[in-house]
């Protein structure tokens, strides 16, 4: 049956519910919920019944799903150990007596960020208490720091496979493939993506150039040359901060082995179980590859208990706690999670997809720029809702089919999502991410979102101009072409901003 307009219902309502509510659970049901009452002929009592039944239980009792749902259990637990055991901290106190520059604190707060790959909430709440004393001290502005925190966060945790991003994601991927009986592995297509996620890269790749060429511009320049200019106590700060991250983060008691250690024991698991079967140079099962994962964040975080009891952090009763409620706090993943599947298969039952893409096509749209329009219109989704996760569950039901028609590589498709998300969600002052880097570094929200803007749009802008190559001529290097093209956008600046440096130098000095 060809529901024409009909089927554009449910992922409108979920856009623009998100967009008014800030709540992507439940934008989420009410797009599916219209969608059921669509199949219904508009009986709201069918409509219940439907999505529960042949919705909510059918997501749940797939095999896939349910394995997807308790590895995330697992990481959930895991990370929030890793959070509150204070290893992060002491690994990163653990370097300040050798970073003594504004250009090596800037290089080891990005380290340290890409350290804690494993939780994007992480990472602005570990790092930024940990160098917000050290850019003090060297009068770096904290709004630098927020940034260097925001790109740190999210555009590390998308490009890795085995962690909460690349599991969700890989499941929203697999969705769409039963969908359209595909049997491309999930997998396979998101690592086939790593090359087209053009934003995270290029977010990521910013924080050196900026700290190399010691160019700033627009708001952050401003807020540099303010902070430039007051007076600080280092060590009246630390003693301080000490204290205060001890009660929130952790003791005095961790030790750097807290990180690096349970970090080892996951990849060493992952890798003897699956050696076995050709990994990592032979594809390998799905489920063998969750089962494994699963395994790895289990004895990762026994480890990380063991060392907390053995250094004194905590007692096991409330590591354990902890760890208990790292797995609570995943709840609202999984259940995004199984709302986003439902709302996939109600969308591509609806023929969503293919009403697009015909009305695409009879447009004479040209399939080159579907990849940049799939980029904007995530970005904007993203940007209103603050929420990438959200906009990935609303997105891939759409662009994945539509690559699918276009006959664009899906790697393609997949990759302008995720960039498209992450760039609106980068430039969203209702973000998590970015509500979390400001408070990490102690700075402003508004101060934040304004001095970050600038550096997210040039990099969304050349993000754009990537996908439209990628577009045309399906080409993994678009990621190094927009590399090359901020590097020289970078040098340029860097130039301008040394010779405007020197010559306010020479006037101190003539004054």
């Amino acid at each position: 049956m060809d529901y024409g307009f009909l089927s554009m219902l449910p992922p409108i309502v979920a856009v623009v519910m998100a967009i008014k509510s800030k709540n992507v659970i439940m934008s989420l049901f009410c797009g599916g919920f219209v969608g059921t009452l669509i199949f219904s002929g508009g009986n709201p009592f069918s409509a219940t019944k439907s999505i529960i039944g042949d919705y909510f239980f059918v997501q749940l009792t797939d095999s896939y799903n349910a394995g997807v749902i308790v590895l995330v259990i697992f990481i959930g637990g895991f990370i929030k150990l890793m959070e509150k055991s204070g290893g992060a901290q002491a690994f990163s106190k653990s370097v300040y007596k050798f970073v003594n520059t504004k250009l090596k604190a800037q290089l080891c707060a990005w380290l340290g960020g890409i350290l804690i790959f494993f939780s994007d909430l992480g990472t602005p709440l570990l790092v930024g208490p940990v160098f917000r004393p050290l850019f003090d001290k060297l009068k770096i502005s904290r709004e630098k720091l927020a940034w260097i925190l925001d790109s740190t966060s999210s555009p590390v945790a998308i490009l890795i496979p085995f962690i909460g991003w690349g599991v969700y994601i890989m499941g929203l991927i697999q969705a769409e493939f039963d969908n359209l009986n595909v049997s491309q592995s999930d997998y396979t297509t998101f690592v086939e993506a790593i090359p087209f996620q053009v934003y995270a890269i290029l977010a990521i790749v910013m924080i050196p150039l900026v700290a190399f060429t010691k160019k700033d511009f627009s708001q952050m320049k401003k807020a540099e040359t303010e902070t430039a200019s007051q007076e600080y106590s280092f060590e009246n700060d630390m003693q301080g901060q000490t204290g205060k991250d001890g009660q929130v983060y952790g003791t005095s008691n961790a030790k750097p082995v807290m990180v690096i250690v349970p970090i080892i024991v996951v990849f060493a698991t992952l890798f003897i179980t699956l050696a076995p079967l050709g990994f990592p140079f032979k594809k390998v099962d799905g489920n063998e590859f969750r089962v494994a994962l699963t395994m790895g964040y289990f004895y990762g975080a026994l480890v990380l208990m063991a060392f907390i009891g053995i250094f004194k952090v905590k007692t096991f009763r409330d590591t354990f706690k902890i760890y208990v409620d790292g797995m609570k706090g995943m709840t609202d993943v999984a259940v995004t999670l199984v709302l986003a599947w439902s709302l996939g298969s109600m969308i591509s039952a609806l023929g969503t997809a293919e009403f697009i893409v015909n009305g695409l096509k009879s447009m004479n749209f040209s399939a080159g720029l579907v990849p940049a329009a799939i980029f904007i219109f995530g970005a904007f989704v993203s940007f209103s809702t603050g929420s990438s996760w959200g906009t990935f569950a609303i997105m891939m039901p759409l662009a994945i089919p539509m690559a699918h028609a276009f006959g664009i590589p899906y790697a393609i498709a997949v990759g302008a999502v995720l960039s498209g998300g992450l760039f609106g969600d980068h430039c969203s002052p209702i973000s998590d991410t970015t509500i979390l880097s400001s408070t990490g570094a102690e700075c402003n929200l508004i101060d934040h979102v304004k001095t970050q803007l600038p550096y997210a749009c040039v990099n969304g802008v050349i993000t754009f101009a990537a996908f439209i190559f990628a577009g045309f001529t399906r080409s993994p290097l678009a990621a190094a072409l927009a590399v090359v093209i901020l590097l020289a956008v970078m040098m340029v600046w860097g130039k301008t901003g040394e010779q405007q440096r020197e010559e306010a130098s020479e006037s101190d000095i003539s004054s």
